[in-house]
Parts: C-alpha cells; sequence; structure tokens
C-alpha cells in the first residue's frame, strides 16, 4: 500500500482530513466525524520510515530539512489520483505523523456554500474583512470563494499570502498573485509589506498571526484596499477583541479608533449538519460595520456588539443563534 493508494481511497470514502501516526491504523474525518479507516481488506499501519520516505517527494527540500531538524512543518502537493492536499507533518511520542487535509479542485461559489448574499455588498468596499471561526470551520473554502467572485467579477490585482497555497486561482476578470510563507516569502509580516508595493487591488492575508501583520493589515485597509483575512475567534465580538488585545495598552485606543475605520465586516462560521442530512452545511454569522458598530469599536464597548448584530437584519446582520434557527432540522 502506497501514500497515493490510501489518499485515493479515503477521497472516494468521503474524507475531508485524513490522520496518518506511526504503528497506528489510519483515520479520517467524514462529514465532521471521526472514524477508523480500513484501506482494502487488512487494516493497514506505518512506520516512521515508511511515512517519511512517502512524504518526502512532496515537501521542498527546506521543509524537508525542517522536518529531520525536528520541526512541525506545513505545506501543500497534488496528486492526480486524488486531488490536493494541504499537510501538517509532526513529531509525537509515537513517532511521525501527519494530518492532511483534502482540497477541492474546484472552487465553490458564493451561492454553493450558501453565503448570505449581504456579502457581494462587502466585496465592493474597501477595507478590512474578517472570515473567522474555528479550526476546520470551511475559512479557507469561504475566503477561496470570496477570491473567486472578485476574479470572474472584477478587473483587479489580487494577491493572496499563504500557508501554504491551498485552492489554486487561474486568472479569469482579475490577475491573480498567489504567494506561500516559507516558500516564496519568509513571513506574513515581510510578503504583506511587499504587497503594499506590488500594486494589488485586494489582498489576502491567510492567518493574521501576530502584532506586525495584523498592524500592516489595518494599514492596507486604510489605504484603499480590500484586505481579507482570517481568525481562529467564534463570533465578531471576539474577533475585535483578539485583534485589539494583541497590542500594548498604551496603543490600544488608537488601535480602536483604526480598526473602527477600517473594519468593514466580519463573518464568523461553523459546520452543521441536520439531523435528516448526510452532509455539513456552512453557517455564518454576520457583523456589518455600521457607524453604530463602529462607535462600539472605538468605545471598547465589544460586550455590546453581540445586541447590535442582533437587532441589525436590517443591514443583512445576523447571530449564530438566529443562523441556526433559520435552517431545516
Amino acid at each position: 500500500m502506497n501514500l497515493e493508494d490510501v489518499l485515493q481511497e479515503a477521497v472516494m470514502q468521503g474524507a475531508s482530513d485524513i490522520h496518518l501516526c506511526s504503528g497506528q491504523p489510519p483515520w479520517v474525518r467524514v462529514q465532521g466525524e471521526l472514524f477508523k479507516f480500513r484501506c482494502g481488506t487488512i487494516e493497514t499501519r506505518f512506520s516512521s520510515c515508511w511515512l517519511t520516505q512517502a512524504l518526502a517527494p512532496y515537501m521542498a527540500k527546506n521543509v524537508h530539512a525542517h522536518l529531520l531538524e525536528g520541526y512541525e512543518v506545513d505545506f501543500s502537493f497534488a496528486i492526480s489520483s486524488a486531488g490536493r492536499f494541504r499537510a501538517n507533518v509532526f513529531k509525537s511520542n509515537l513517532g511521525i505523523g501527519t494530518a492532511l487535509r483534502h482540497i477541492r479542485e474546484a472552487i465553490p461559489t458564493l451561492a454553493e456554500i450558501s453565503a448570505p448574499k449581504v456579502l457581494l455588498d462587502l466585496l465592493k468596499s474597501t477595507g478590512l474583512f474578517l472570515v473567522t471561526g474555528p479550526t476546520g470551520s470551511g475559512k479557507s473554502t469561504t475566503l477561496a470563494a470570496l477570491l473567486h467572485h472578485l476574479n470572474q467579477t472584477t478587473r483587479q490585482h489580487i494577491i493572496t499570502l499563504e500557508d501554504p497555497i491551498e485552492f489554486l486561482h487561474t486568472n479569469h476578470q482579475s490577475l491573480m498573485t498567489q504567494r506561500e510563507i516559507g516558500h516564496h516569502s519568509k513571513s506574513f509580516s515581510y510578503a504583506l509589506r511587499a504587497a503594499l508595493r506590488e500594486d494589488p487591488d485586494v489582498i489576502l492575508v491567510g492567518e493574521l498571526r501576530d502584532l506586525e501583520t495584523i498592524r500592516l493589515a489595518l494599514t492596507a485597509a486604510e489605504t484603499g484596499h480590500l484586505v481579507l483575512a482570517s481568525l481562529h475567534t467564534r463570533s465578531a465580538a471576539a474577533s475585535v477583541e483578539r485583534i485589539v488585545d494583541v497590542f500594548d495598552s498604551a496603543e490600544k485606543s488608537l488601535v480602536r479608533t483604526q480598526l473602527s475605520e477600517a473594519l468593514i465586516g466580519v463573518i464568523s462560521q461553523t459546520l452543521y449538519r441536520p439531523s435528516k442530512s448526510d452532509m455539513q452545511h456552512a453557517v455564518f454569522e454576520v457583523m456589518v460595520a455600521t457607524p453604530a458598530i463602529r462607535h462600539l469599536i472605538r468605545e471598547g464597548k465589544t460586550s455590546q456588539i453581540q445586541n447590535a448584530v442582533q437587532t441589525g437584519a436590517a443591514y443583512g446582520m445576523q447571530t449564530m443563534a438566529q443562523a441556526m434557527q433559520a435552517l431545516p432540522t
């Protein structure tokens, strides 16, 4: 059994994630649930040596060197029979392990992921647009759908900064430039600083990880660019707090003002499977940066944002609870 066979079989069975760990049978996640995976007629177990050799051809030399030095590594790769995958390879008490996320070849449309219609209006603005949610909630898919819409309907230069590159975009109406952190640039902050000199209209920041990246993203949003970015937060209010809390206390007031002016909206999402369905669906909380929301951010009254979202249906806003209530059972 080789890696290609395992991944091909897992994808055929509907796996979104495949977990391979030394001395253990494979595990796969299908529609949000984790199962032991039997490939063929026997239960397969892999050694650290096998996993290292199987994954090595798909890693760049510097990535493989980092792994051998004992670091966790992230990269993406494609197999003709199974598609594209995002990989994290790590060492544990059991030996080498990897978590592989299957990336759909076809980029979904906003309609296909049931994205709220107000997102189309937000994409016509400039400023900071956040897509948030826990790990595995579909943030990358939503961001890809947003970029795909812009690529299909506008004439702009769209730069993506990703770690690693996941969905592959081709040029349609827009010029797409995709850069991978660690391969095409040293860090998000380095790449974002350079992107501002590369005639961008839209910039995707795969993740707002550190103070310098957040600072540069706010600057880019203030200077007439549409900046799309992701955060691992569960609500709009938590997203605002996360960004502000990264800064020192002496800067927080200034950052609140800057964020209140730069932010155009936040969507927080999760995956939900109705009881009568075998398929998961994305569910969205939506916050639009209305004057009232901007005032709450500027004054540091983030605890009141949830109430403003709950009563903001006229602006296309909805809480997660409201979104859940509207779903079929």
